[in-house]
């Protein structure tokens, strides 16, 4: 049990990237382009640049924005 525990926090979501996750969805909601949202300031403050990849695999991101919309996010 304790080598479970020893290595948990690799797959523990930070609470960040879960407030950022809801702004992300609510921006998009409102008519803001991914990439756009992805550059203020409250998302590069927030999240280091790993993070913000990771917050394009979350599948609540993916099943509001879109496939598409994540899959052009993910090349740009």
């Amino acid at each position: 049990m304790a080598f479970k525990d020893l290595f948990s926090f690799l797959f523990q979501r930070s609470s960040a990237e879960e407030r950022v996750a809801a702004y992300v969805i609510r921006e998009h909601d409102r008519g803001r382009d991914l990439s756009q949202i992805l550059e203020d300031r409250y998302v590069q403050n927030r999240l280091t640049p790993d993070q913000r990849a990771r917050l394009l695999d979350r599948p609540e991101v993916i099943k509001a924005l879109g496939d598409d919309t994540v899959a052009s996010a993910r090349q740009s």
